[in-house]
């Protein structure tokens, strides 16, 4: 937090619009993904961005691996419900005809492109198109001079490489940017990021950790350092990379922002482990209670407990909720008992009061 005006970080940035969605200066962090589908391929690569949109996600990214692929991506623009950012790699004159052809941003990493002529010519072809850049460092792909140095750690690399990207970028008046710096290491993220938003102040930052792996471990591994970093203020747009299919990325960075108290869009299900006491089968009820749960656009809190301990109390503050007992539940709603119902009906019952409530 800045000690002279108690504002957090992410509100000292300067914003940067991504389509209609402002990345910095005090915006709701923001939540991305990636598409898994070709970009050569409009049609699926279209359909995966519904989808996305429909989790929640804000800012998708698609690949643009070849000229082959740059047809499909001026008609994914022109149809996207959501900003398209092209993901560029090796290949300046990608960079430069996405931006012509609708992208809404660019992402590339100048350590990767080539020559600081090539890296200009990104630069140039964004600012005619008025679109921000993505400055993307990560550590397979630094800048050669600073990833050959054995006296500086991996942070220290990622922070003095994207630091050099960003001074080039102000020498060239180009200040439309976002930062991210992005490692496989919960440690190496949260300091690389800590230091980041320090030494550049100005910049949003987006966050997440890279090739985290499959959905657990990737899961595990994003909350654990993008919770630190989010609830100290560092952190304008997040992803949460799974090896998953990516609308799980946008669930699980939905479910960390609810958990912080930063952003709620889904329903929040509280239940209990169970124990010896319970007398329902309650893990089966649990889930299909959260399967039913991602159909539902209301940020309301829904308790499914097991037993009498702490179960009418957890019912009664939530939304809605059921207290199970021997056969049958107690169906709440904002404190006040509605009526018993049978366990076989329990989750049926359970939806048809969402429904007649918040639908």
């Amino acid at each position: 937090m800045n000690s002279a005006d108690n504002r957090l970080p992410r509100e000292l940035t300067h914003p940067v619009h991504v389509g209609p969605v402002q990345v910095g200066g005090g915006a709701p962090v923001s939540v991305q993904s990636m598409c898994t589908t070709k970009t050569e391929d409009p049609v699926s690569t279209l359909g995966q961005i519904r989808d996305l949109a429909e989790a929640g996600c804000e800012i998708v990214r698609v690949a643009i691996p070849s000229a082959s692929a740059l047809d499909g991506f001026q008609e994914i623009c022109a149809e996207s419900p959501l900003p398209v950012v092209a993901d560029i790699h090796f290949d300046h004159r990608l960079a430069v005809e996405a931006a012509r052809r609708g992208a809404s941003a660019l992402r590339l990493n100048p350590g990767n492109i080539g020559s600081w002529d090539r890296v200009d010519a990104c630069i140039d072809a964004a600012g005619e198109a008025a679109i921000p850049i993505r400055i993307g460092v990560n550590a397979g792909s630094l800048d050669r001079e600073i990833d050959a140095r054995e006296d500086l750690t991996q942070p220290e690399k990622l922070v003095q490489s994207a630091v050099s990207f960003v001074r080039h970028f102000g020498e060239r008046g180009f200040t439309d940017i976002v930062m991210s710096a992005k490692v496989h290491d919960v440690p190496a993220t949260i300091e690389t990021n800590r230091e980041l938003s320090r030494l550049l102040p100005e910049v949003p930052l987006h966050i997440g950790v890279t090739e985290a792996g499959t959905f657990t471990q990737g899961t595990v591994k994003n909350v654990a350092a993008l919770s630190v970093l989010l609830s100290e203020g560092i952190g304008d747009t997040m992803r949460l990379s799974l090896t998953a299919d990516p609308t799980e990325e946008v669930r699980v960075a939905w479910e960390l922002l609810g958990a912080l108290g930063m952003r709620r869009l889904h329903p929040e299900l509280v239940s209990c482990p169970t124990c010896g006491r319970c007398q329902v089968n309650m893990i089966p009820i649990a889930e299909e209670v959260e399967r039913r749960l991602r159909s539902v656009k209301a940020p309301i809190t829904v308790a499914v407990m097991g037993c009498a301990v702490n179960g009418p109390g957890e019912a009664r503050g939530a939304d809605i909720g059921m207290a199970s007992g021997r056969g049958e539940a107690l169906l709440f709603a904002n404190g006040e008992s509605i009526r018993k119902i049978p366990e076989q009906r329990m989750v049926d019952e359970l939806f048809e009061e969402i429904e007649r409530r918040f639908g």
